[in-house]
């Protein structure tokens, strides 16, 4: 079975079979059928093939590292967990907004703390320019999945609704910008998802308790490990079931 995802992520970086020939020291046929025939290559070329397409070797061989060895990597992707997201401080918000440089990946039903940040458009914008690729998911203001977080939260059956069309005006001036992509969603979120690059800060949703007051995980991702990439993988499915915004 073909490598789709080695292959995307060669193509994605400019890369052909004699690029990647090279880097690992094998022989072009040997990448051909790492990508048409799903082989999977040794830990070695793994390694460098990751560094080289800027991806996660889980992500490229999902089956290629035990399972064991996956949950022992996993734990090291934690490197620190916040009791509330108001405990996280704005100096590393701001520290990994301002480091990202490839992705920028916001799920949310209306972030609206982000709009306390009045730089908060021009420095995506900037960040968008210089080639990063930005993708803001905010909730469908009219589902039934925000009126229901809305009472959940104790906050009253519209009130969340509310916040969601505060938020989708504040980003409304970046809806034309290329690299930038702003959908709405009506998914169940069971956490708001904040990437920056590889690392990712994971806010828990808790019945009954905002978003504000409940727990952050901050991930860094590590080559081999399972945890980013499964945030990852759900921000994905999430995108892929969003709509543009009816502004």
């Amino acid at each position: 079975m073909p490598n789709e995802r080695l292959r995307d992520a060669l193509h994605r970086n400019g890369l052909d079979l004699t690029h990647v020939a090279r880097a690992a020291s094998v022989d072009p046929k040997t990448v051909e059928r790492w990508i048409t025939q799903g082989r999977t290559p040794y830990p070695r070329h793994r390694r460098t093939i990751a560094t080289l397409v800027r991806e996660s070797e889980n992500y490229l061989w999902p089956d290629a590292v035990a399972p064991d060895r996956k949950a022992e990597i996993g734990t090291s992707e934690i490197v620190k967990v916040y009791p509330h997201r108001h405990s996280v401080p704005a100096e590393l918000w701001e520290h990994l907004l301002a480091g990202a440089e490839r992705h920028i990946e916001l799920l949310v039903y209306s972030g609206m703390f982000l709009t306390d940040n009045p730089r908060l458009v021009k420095q995506l914008r900037a960040k968008a320019e210089e080639g990063a690729r930005i993708r803001i998911a905010l909730g469908d203001p009219v589902s039934r999945e925000v009126t229901k977080r809305s009472v959940e939260e104790g906050i009253g059956k519209g009130t969340l609704a509310a916040k969601v069309r505060n938020s989708l005006a504040f980003f409304k001036p970046l809806a034309d910008t290329p690299n930038i992509s702003i959908r709405c969603h009506g998914t169940t979120l069971y956490n708001s998802l904040y990437r920056f690059d590889d690392d990712m800060l994971v806010n828990t949703h808790v019945y009954g308790f905002m978003a504000a007051h409940a727990p952050v995980m901050h991930l860094h991702r590590l080559s081999g490990g399972d945890l980013f990439e499964t945030y990852s993988e759900s921000f994905a499915s999430v995108w892929d079931t969003a709509k543009p915004p009816k502004w």
